[in-house]
Order: structure tokens, then C-alpha cells, then sequence
């Protein structure tokens, strides 16, 4: 029988389960570990988060047993979980009730699932729950190997470079991974305009650094080089959301960093405390996502 744990969040009573179930065997990083980094982490977390349909990847068994993704919500939520009936094409379903994290007890009770990782499209749903126009615009630096890290902080600058040509200002996180995310907070657009503007900027960027940039879907031209994801500003896509935990072998966190980390040669491999540390120390340094509207060109 799991061990089971009632705490109260936000007024709400919930019951977690298997607190000191190992997810992360490589450190001993527990569940409980898990829902206490999402629940101290919330106030920088959940502004990026509320009121866009979550997609949650969790591990029941820890980072080394299966996985499985999960747009809707499972039978079992309670009724306080807000969700909305949104579109799911290309799904074994045409329409599915996504769950939309907008608090702190809805975020714990994702946690208690499992859910490592959580990941948001670039768009929110209204009050009724209709869906807006996206309000971010997002590039994904992959780099291919032998390429690196350090390779995607260069292209990282250049493409910094290219928005602001074009007035626009970025501003980047880790993936948690081994890449980076730059975003550009805009003016509510339509999917289709937001992918065109970012595909011709990935582009323009690739044309000027063959050696080192491409553009293309095509997986087999990405040796050495840092790929430029543009695509994931299509409206049924999703990127991991600020200071997500990744499912990886140690617990690494997207993390938001300064251009001058990028620039420098600082760390940018960041685990729960360190997170916790630099909110603590600096705030989030995502915050201009929340009120920046530019115009696209």
C-alpha cells in the first residue's frame, strides 16, 4: 500500500502519495522532492503558465521506467481543475478537455502524477475558454552533434541580432537540456503569421552561417550544426514551459538566463536549488513576457 500525505494547499485539501519514491536515481531526487521544487518555484512559474492547456510528461516509475504524455485531463481530477475542450488534429480524438494549470493546488496535484515535465504552447485560452492568438514567439537552438552547447550561445547572439534588425526584443532560457530557447514576447498574432515570420528569420540567419546554422526540417543536415526550430509556433505545438523540471539523469531545470550569461562563459546547467537561488537573487527574469507586446515586421 502507498504511503499517503493530506496537506492543505490554497484551501484545498489534497492527498500526495509516495513521497520518498526515487524519480531521479542518479542523485535520489525524490517526488516529494519534485512537488516541493514546483510548489516553491510557483510564483515565478505559474504566470507563464495559467491559462495556456498544459501537456504533461510524467514517470510514474522515475526517469529510467516509462513515460507517457498527457494532454487530457484523466478521469480522476478533481473538479477544481480548470480545463478546456479545445481541438486535438492529427489525435485519436477530434477534441479532447486539456487541463490548464492557473494555480498553486493544481500544480501540486500535477506533481503528485508524476508530471516531471510540463509544456505550454504559446498561446492562452480566454476566461470561457477560447483560444487567443498567440502572444510568444519562440526558437528552439538544438544543436547537433559534434556541435554543442556553446555552439547554440553563438547562434543564440546571432539571432538576437536578426530580431533586433527587425525591433524586436528576445529573451532567452535554457532547454534543460543540451540547447536553448529564445522568445519574443509579441502583439496577439495568428499562428500562421507568427511560423512565416519565424521560419524567414531562421532563414535569413542560415543563409548568413552555413557553417554553422540550418533551418531545415531535413535531421540529416543537422550534423555540426545548431538547428533553428522554428516550427514549434505552430498553434497545436507546445515548448517546455519556464522552469520546468526535465526528465533527464539529474533533475536540470529550464532556467531563464541573462544575455551576459549567454555572452560569458558561464554554467548554464542548472538544478531545483540553483533555480530557487537565482529567483530569490535576481527575480524572474522572464517577467517581460508577461506585459511586452511588439509588433511583428
Amino acid at each position: 500500500m502507498s504511503a499517503k500525505t493530506r496537506v492543505e494547499v490554497e484551501g484545498t485539501r489534497l492527498t500526495l502519495s509516495n513521497l520518498d519514491k526515487v524519480l531521479y536515481p542518479g542523485n535520489g531526487f525524490t517526488k516529494g522532492a519534485v512537488i516541493d521544487y514546483y510548489a516553491r518555484i510557483a510564483p515565478a512559474m505559474l504566470p507563464h503558465i495559467a491559462g495556456r492547456p498544459s501537456t504533461r510528461l510524467r514517470y510514474p516509475e522515475g526517469v529510467d521506467g516509462q513515460s507517457f504524455f498527457e494532454k487530457n485531463a484523466p478521469p480522476h481530477a478533481p473538479g477544481w481543475v480548470r480545463t478546456a475542450h479545445l481541438p486535438t488534429p492529427g489525435g485519436s480524438r477530434a477534441s479532447i478537455d486539456f487541463v490548464i494549470i492557473d494555480d498553486l493546488r493544481t500544480l501540486v496535484w500535477s506533481a503528485n502524477l508524476a508530471a516531471l515535465e510540463l509544456h505550454v504552447p504559446q498561446w492562452r485560452v480566454g476566461p470561457r475558454g477560447g483560444a487567443h492568438d498567440p502572444d510568444l514567439l519562440v526558437f528552439d537552438l538544438d544543436p547537433g552533434p559534434p556541435a554543442d552547447l556553446e555552439d547554440a550561445r553563438e547562434v543564440a547572439v546571432m539571432l538576437r541580432e536578426v530580431l533586433d534588425d527587425d525591433g524586436l526584443r528576445s529573451f532567452a532560457k535554457t532547454s534543460g537540456r543540451k540547447g536553448l530557447h529564445l522568445y519574443v514576447p509579441i502583439a496577439e498574432a495568428s499562428d500562421e503569421r507568427t511560423s512565416a515570420y519565424a521560419r524567414e528569420a531562421a532563414r535569413r540567419l542560415e543563409k548568413d552561417h552555413r557553417d554553422l546554422v540550418v533551418s531545415r526540417m531535413d535531421k540529416r543536415l543537422r550534423h555540426g550544426k545548431v538547428f533553428v526550430d522554428w516550427s514549434q509556433n505552430n498553434r497545436h505545438k507546445t515548448t517546455v514551459a519556464p522552469y520546468s523540471l526535465r526528465a533527464a539523469e539529474e533533475p536540470y531545470v529550464s532556467t531563464p538566463v541573462t544575455w551576459d550569461e549567454i555572452e560569458g562563459d558561464a554554467e548554464l546547467r542548472f538544478g531545483p536549488d540553483d533555480v530557487r537561488d537565482r529567483v530569490e537573487r535576481d527575480g524572474d527574469l522572464l517577467e517581460p513576457l508577461l506585459e511586452l507586446r511588439q509588433k511583428l515586421p
